[in-house]
């Protein structure tokens, strides 16, 4: 049986009420956060995956030039053409690998940022007279 973490801590924080404080406004607010927080990590995990199949698709790749490297090798020009195509796709990869990771990260900073900023406005709001 699940149970909200918020409703239970408002219940606990209404038993010590202080005049000017909205506690429900202090509960949404935090419950906001947790939502930011599980939305970025949510995102960085869905790259990570993304990540480790691409990773997966060029090491299956890498093998299969591997083998045709090894039908070859009696021909250098076309073990040398092999090696410089294999070399070229590596960097390849690297750049598009790294590229994910880059905007994974950027993802996942977006949603705090974007969260923090509607932190600030929600505490400006708070703090004026009523």
């Amino acid at each position: 049986m699940a149970t909200d973490p918020f409703g239970d801590m408002k219940k606990m924080l209404e038993q010590f009420k202080m005049p000017g404080v909205d506690m429900t406004a202090i509960l949404e607010s935090q419950r906001k956060d947790v939502e930011a927080l599980v939305e970025a990590n949510k995102s960085a995990y869905e790259a990570m995956q993304a990540i480790a199949r691409k990773q997966t698709e060029m090491m299956a790749e890498s093998v299969q030039v591997m083998q045709e490297a090894a039908k070859s090798a009696a021909d250098p020009a076309k073990q040398t053409e092999v090696v410089r195509s294999a070399f070229e796709k590596t960097i390849a990869d690297m750049k598009e690998l790294a590229e994910m990771a880059r905007r994974s990260q950027s993802d996942a900073m977006t949603h705090i940022s974007q969260r923090a900023a509607q932190h600030m406005e929600e505490i400006r709001k708070m703090m004026l007279p009523k």
